[in-house]
């Protein structure tokens, strides 16, 4: 069995923890290599080798193939959506080279990194997208949300505001788009999508609690249109690996998607638990596996994350 790479490792703790328990499962002798540009990120602490990965306007194909080969890896997880066009890009060349990498194509990336370019082909296609728009004149809502079109997470995000307020607040971004503001239920929605495409299993929660974008508390729930609706969303624009789906329901009962993040999020360690098996799927098939015995089996009762800060002591020799 060989090793595996997870890049952009941060402090996100519990995704490493769920790599390598996924690890495990592949064979005891597999090994968690982490990788982040800062050397004193928190993550490093809980990896089993870390590299101070060189920032990614630096990096060449031939430098991962290089790293990878001389560390046995042939695996690689990207976490940052920073990231994910980069490794999309490489991915072919990496796969000639024995290296898996989980990300989608770059079309695909490229489509969801782009929430203007996402929501107008995500429309063409008659799926419930929420209109967005690159002026307010051309939604007639008067509550609006203002965001940055290349943006991540809550990042420059202003709700439910008039367009005198939200003219105003675009000033402040890059790329600025407007959305009308729906009030609803908000949901996340789990997909994880094997490497020709066919949806493996839907985990949809209820987003309880949100700071910064991320959910700190997050329920499942069982929601047969929204798994349904998810699953057409995923396959139609050919998304693959672990993404994650933002949906609003509003009080009349209508899904607006919202976008989409083709890669693991903040909380979805919940679904991991709920039996979306997502590393553990991707690492067989780097392995030349087959999934075709796997099944996505949720267990009964709901399940509810809640995320918390928590201290580590070692022994410093």
């Amino acid at each position: 069995m060989t090793n595996v790479l997870m890049t952009s490792i941060s402090k996100k703790i519990p995704m490493i923890e769920a790599v390598k328990d996924a690890c495990k499962k592949i064979g005891s002798s597999v090994k968690l290599f982490g990788a982040d540009v800062d050397p004193d990120c928190l993550g490093r602490y809980f990896v089993d080798c870390f590299w101070q990965m060189p920032q990614l306007s630096t990096l060449h194909a031939k430098d991962i193939i290089h790293y990878c080969r001389h560390n046995n890896i042939t695996a690689i997880i990207p976490s940052r959506d920073g990231e994910l066009l980069f490794f999309a890009t490489i991915k072919k060349e990496l796969e000639k080279n024995g290296i898996a990498v989980m990300v989608s194509d770059v079309n695909s990336v490229k489509l969801c990194l782009d929430k203007l370019l996402f929501s107008e082909e995500l429309r063409t296609m008659k799926l419930p997208a929420i209109p967005t728009a690159l002026s307010v004149e051309k939604l007639s809502s008067h509550n609006l949300v203002v965001k940055d079109r290349f943006g991540a997470g809550a990042q420059g995000v202003l709700l439910n505001v008039g367009k005198k307020e939200a003219i105003a607040h675009s000033k402040k971004l890059e790329h600025p788009i407007f959305q009308p503001f729906v009030a609803g239920r908000e949901y996340s929605v789990d997909v994880f999508s094997d490497k020709n495409g066919a949806v493996k299993g839907v985990v949809v929660r209820t987003r309880d609690h949100v700071v910064h974008g991320e959910s700190q508390i997050t329920t499942t729930v069982s929601h047969k249109t929204l798994e349904a609706l998810a699953k057409k969303v995923v396959q139609k624009i050919g998304l693959i690996g672990h993404c994650v789906l933002q949906v609003l329901e509003d009080e009349k009962g209508k899904l607006h998607i919202i976008e989409a993040n083709c890669r693991f999020g903040g909380a979805s360690t919940l679904s991991v638990s709920s039996g979306l098996d997502s590393f553990y799927w991707f690492l067989l098939e780097a392995n030349k596996g087959d999934l075709k015995d796997c099944r996505f089996i949720k267990p009964r009762g709901e399940r509810r994350l809640v995320r918390y800060p928590k201290d580590m002591v070692i022994e410093v020799k």
